[in-house]
């Protein structure tokens, strides 16, 4: 059995429900405000996610003082107690945090068994061996929180020396009360309503701010008629050819690799990956040494060929989709075209003059 004389009453659930549901809707609704805020770049946003946790430790922290006070006003007992086992974690620390499992033999009550981790200095280890007797104090309404008392009084330390202590069965035990239950779950819920309300909140600012905001100069449609979107950033740049267009048409890939580079100081790119309508290369930072080229060196001529060689003699057979990328990751500059058909994929390599190096057709 589990003694639990003395000892408060297990925590009110409906408190203990809403104090969890509320911390677990402060937690994410903060989150998701601070995330909100950097995506939406609204400072004060930002500031009241990385605020509003603080003001609500602040409040429950004022809220828990009558109870700390009337916890602090209660006059701790002194016992004695014998060390059942003790339990000594590895390491190189000076202090290291013991478990310790105690009988409690209390002048004016019953023996209770006590688990309860402490830390003790690496040089006072030799003098909490088991079956040695120590000096214990803990709260008489909350037993479990019993501490050793290395340095007792003389009169404890005397009674201590000479003191022989029973065991008393291992069921005999205190320990805290548990927490009301449900109390994880509705946290749970807290934090998935609280930063679920955020977003609902700000989900115009979040789901139609491009289209409630101009276009920049960086993702301005093309004046090319066969494009639908042209959107270039400082790291890369990507064309979208509009409805029955191909890459492959004569003139339409270095056309809008052409495009991508004009605005920029360095043309330089890291990869190119090119899909049926599909355009992305990725520049390379400025200043930084990465295995770079001119994407306007490639053999745009041999794409088309290339491409129609891996589609027909690989084994892949129709339907199909394929993917060509340039870059110099391994080195030499290499194109590999990919294609993917029903029976899995192949690969063509080839080099920067648009020679073939191998072949992998489908297994």
């Amino acid at each position: 059995m589990t003694i639990t004389t003395g000892a408060p009453p297990r925590r009110n659930t409906p408190i203990a429900l809403a104090r969890g549901f509320l911390t677990g809707g402060v937690i994410g609704g903060s989150l998701a405000a601070m995330v909100v805020g950097v995506v939406i770049e609204k400072v004060p946003l930002l500031i009241a996610g990385l605020g509003i946790p603080i003001v609500y430790g602040l409040l429950l922290l004022l809220a828990g003082w009558p109870r700390r006070a009337r916890e602090a006003a209660v006059v701790p007992r002194t016992a004695l107690a014998t060390v059942e086992s003790l339990n000594v974690p590895e390491g190189e620390v000076t202090d290291r945090s013991v478990r310790f499992d105690l009988t409690v033999v209390p002048d004016d009550g019953p023996a209770f068994r006590v688990e309860f981790t402490q830390d003790i200095n690496v040089a006072d280890l030799p003098d909490y061996r088991p079956r040695g007797v120590l000096v214990v104090r803990y709260p008489p309404d909350r037993p479990w929180l019993v501490r050793i008392v290395k340095r007792p009084t003389p009169e404890w330390e005397e009674r201590a020396a000479g003191a022989r202590l029973d065991s008393v069965p291992g069921p005999v035990r205190v320990s805290a009360p548990p927490e009301a239950r449900g109390v994880g779950f509705v946290g749970l819920l807290g934090f998935l309503l609280g930063a679920a309300a955020v977003v609902l909140l700000f989900r115009v600012d979040l789901f139609e701010r491009e289209a409630a905001d101009p276009p920049s100069s960086s993702a301005t449609p093309s004046v090319s008629s066969s494009w639908s979107s042209r959107v270039v950033s400082a790291g890369s740049g990507t064309v979208v050819l509009g409805p029955g267009r191909s890459f492959l048409d004569d003139g339409e890939l270095p056309r809008a690799v052409d495009s991508l580079t004009m605005e920029r100081d360095s043309r330089q790119a890291i990869a190119v990956v090119v899909q049926e309508n599909l355009l992305s290369v990725v520049f390379s930072p400025t200043g930084a040494k990465t295995p770079d080229f001119d994407p306007l060196s490639l053999p745009y001529e041999r794409f088309p060929a290339l491409v129609e060689e891996a589609r027909t003699t690989l084994g892949a057979h129709a339907p199909q989709t394929w993917q060509l990328t340039a870059d110099r990751l391994a080195g030499a500059l290499t194109i590999r075209i990919s294609v993917t058909g029903p029976e899995g994929n192949a690969v063509l390599e080839a080099d920067e003059q648009g020679r073939v190096l191998r072949r992998t057709s489908v297994h």
